[in-house]
């Protein structure tokens, strides 16, 4: 897999607000950047389990933490599938 690091500046107060270490803030973000992209259906759930670093397994368990469904379809688009649309 090809990585690349990205910097970004986070004011102090963020981590201490968080009660985070770095790494462990840097890592919270990249999870809560790949549950959002999953939830807007920007990226795939094995996507986002890449993204956040994790298995799909584990990211899978993450949405419950986020309180963010697994499942992308919508009732409209399930009723239309049904329906052979």
């Amino acid at each position: 897999m090809d990585i690349v690091n990205l910097a970004i500046e986070v004011p102090r107060s963020a981590l201490s607000v968080l009660r985070r270490e770095p790494a462990d803030f840097a890592r919270e973000m990249q999870l809560t950047a790949a549950v959002k992209w999953y939830e807007m259906q920007l990226v795939s759930q094995a996507k986002a389990a890449e993204i956040a670093g994790l298995s799909r397994a584990e990211f899978l368990y993450s949405l419950q933490r986020f309180g963010v469904t697994p499942f992308q379809y919508e009732a409209d688009d399930i009723i239309e599938e049904a329906n052979g649309d």
